[in-house]
């Protein structure tokens, strides 16, 4: 079989071939095949490694949904506030970004004090900005841990 190196300068598309290595060796499968096979790894050649260009529709958007199939807690991470969650006061799930901005302390008390933390990763400096806003709005609600969290940052 051929040699489909990765072309960085190329955009692919679905029914492209790609070789990369694996742990038998090389190994060339369609794109639309490697989003089955290893969505993460395609994902951070996109993402991180900057190395993958891929069709949006075509490639792009098919391969965050396999991504929550195949690692739930890569794809929080990678989704973070962007990820939709049932949250209360609203009739249909929402992103998650939406009550972190106009509701921190309902916020919080869902995201901590309901145990939701599971559902949506924030990275440090994200919990940081909301234990911030909770704490000059209701610190009296927080944890101690997230206050001393706070003086630590």
């Amino acid at each position: 079989m051929d040699n489909y190196s990765l072309d960085s300068d190329k955009i692919y598309f679905s029914e492209d071939y790609l070789t990369l290595d694996t742990d038998e060796g090389p190994k060339t499968l369609r794109i639309g095949e490697w989003l089955n096979t290893d969505p993460v790894r395609i994902h951070k050649m996109i993402i991180r490694e900057k190395v993958l260009q891929v069709d949006q529709l075509e490639v792009f958007n098919p391969l965050v949904s396999k991504l929550r199939r195949a690692d739930l807690s890569y794809y929080k991470r990678i989704m973070g506030l962007k990820v939709m969650i049932d949250f209360p006061g609203y009739t249909s799930d929402i992103e998650a970004k939406i009550p972190y901005d106009t509701d921190p302390v309902g916020f919080y008390k869902w995201w901590r004090k309901g145990k939701h933390e599971h559902l949506v990763y924030l990275s440090p400096v994200y919990q940081f900005k909301l234990f911030q806003k909770v704490a000059v709005m209701e610190p009296k609600i927080m944890l101690k841990k997230d206050l001393d969290f706070l003086k630590t940052f």
